[in-house]
């Protein structure tokens, strides 16, 4: 860990971390802010409000599935610090939009034909910006840092993604939309200025050529990637891991206000919560494993996690609201009988988590040639797309058949058991 923790004096890892941290941070920050408002300020029942969280991760997905292909040709062809600056001033012209959605909606003007649109399209477009970006901040760890530091470093981006999205989480849920509105604006650009010191990172070998047909280059992408049966294991095991994620942050804000009976607070600070664990159980895993990078605890680790799903589950089942129509804020959620029972197992859930995907992510990094590191991220970007998107639709199709976001939960502990199926054979294929 201590060598991990070196990595934050060195010019080849500091920029790009902090960058990272300020991408995630401006992500959750406008996302939450806006889903936030809309489920507690525009809509007024269940169903409509799990539509709109639903549609809004599905908004943000969708660019990964689209374009994370065209995403990692670029970034092992190109010098990826090149790529980092252009993605990073654009992101300042996302949140200019961003905010004057924001902004519309503080201030009561055309909220539902101007304001929400002018978000939702910010929300698509920072998608786009974390689809060229994802690749590039995984490829060029292996090519920054040593053999023995990739799984550090890649543990750091991790727990300070978390911690970030932490950050941007809590103050969605206790700032005024106004003050998010600047708040996104002026991350934007504080994040160009540090992508700025990011190192240049060229294409191990010679620039080559780029298939710019989306589908047909997305197809060859995974093709090329998945017949390798040691990242077909991974990829999977990562898909299932953040499908069950989308379904979780996706209930969230609706469950804690129509089951729970709790204000945005609480809401923001589950999903608090949520991020802390998954940090936790970044590093964890990494002094577990010293260094090395295997998928040895993966299997345990996701089972862990459904456990952690069903006792929420039956936390959340049993769970008294106030009777008098009156929404629980932090003070008066921390006080019921069932609060710590139910931040206990929502942080085992995340802790869980944490554990079981940083290695996976590592494996990714280190399995492939350096040259094919993005490609191979951006591959498994597509998957775990296209399997979240999978999962929202199942969730919005068991909430359309009138099944309560409480027992959807089972949904994804019993997912949990095929990821740590999938673990246990990524395990016994790398011995």
């Amino acid at each position: 860990m201590q060598t991990s923790m070196a990595l934050l004096n060195k010019r080849r890892f500091l920029p790009l971390f902090v960058t990272q941290l300020l991408g995630a941070f401006n992500d959750n920050l406008f996302k939450n802010a806006m889903v936030l408002f809309v489920v507690y300020g525009v809509y007024n029942d269940e169903k409509s409000e799990a539509l709109f969280s639903a549609v809004a991760t599905a908004v943000f997905i969708l660019p990964f599935f689209l374009l994370s292909a065209l995403a990692g040709q670029l970034a092992d062809t190109r010098d990826k610090a090149k790529i980092i600056r252009i993605v990073k001033f654009c992101e300042i012209l996302i949140m200019l939009v961003g905010g004057a959605g924001l902004v519309l909606a503080w201030l009561d003007i055309a909220v539902t034909v101007v304001a929400i649109p002018l978000m939702m399209l910010a929300l698509f477009a920072m998608g786009v910006h974390s689809t060229f970006f994802g690749p590039i901040k995984y490829a060029i760890l292996p090519q920054h840092l040593n053999d023995n530091e990739v799984l550090g470093g890649t543990g750091l981006v991790e727990a300070g993604t978390y911690i970030a999205i932490l950050v941007g989480t809590i103050l969605a849920g206790i700032i005024p939309v106004e003050w998010a509105a600047l708040g996104v604006v002026l991350t934007a650009m504080l994040g160009y200025m540090t992508g700025r010191q990011v190192p240049p990172a060229p294409p191990e070998h010679q620039e080559t050529g780029i298939d710019w047909h989306i589908l047909r280059s997305s197809i060859a992408l995974v093709k090329g990637t998945m017949h390798i049966r040691k990242l077909f294991l991974a990829i999977m095991s990562i898909s299932f891991f953040w499908t069950i994620g989308a379904v979780l942050f996706i209930q969230f804000p609706p469950l804690a206000k129509n089951v729970l009976g709790a204000d945005q607070e609480v809401a923001s600070l589950f999903l608090a919560i949520f991020s802390i664990g998954i940090a936790i159980g970044s590093v964890a895993i990494n002094r577990l494993l010293k260094g090395q990078v295997s998928a040895r605890f993966a299997p345990a680790s996701v089972i862990a996690m459904g456990l952690f799903v069903v006792a929420f589950h039956f936390v959340c089942r049993n769970w008294q609201i106030n009777g008098d129509g009156e929404l629980y804020t932090i003070g008066s959620f921390v006080n019921h009988d069932g609060a710590w029972m139910l931040l206990g197992t929502l942080l085992g859930i995340a802790v869980a988590g944490g554990m079981f995907v940083v290695p996976l992510y590592a494996f990714l990094t280190t399995t492939v040639p350096k040259d094919q590191t993005a490609r191979t991220v951006a591959a498994n970007n597509i998957v775990n797309s296209g399997a979240m998107v999978i999962g929202s639709l199942i969730a919005l199709g068991l909430s359309a058949a009138g099944i309560s976001m409480v027992n959807q939960l089972l949904l994804g502990a019993a997912m949990c058991l095929v990821s740590a199926w999938l673990a246990q054979l990524l395990h016994k294929a790398c011995d």
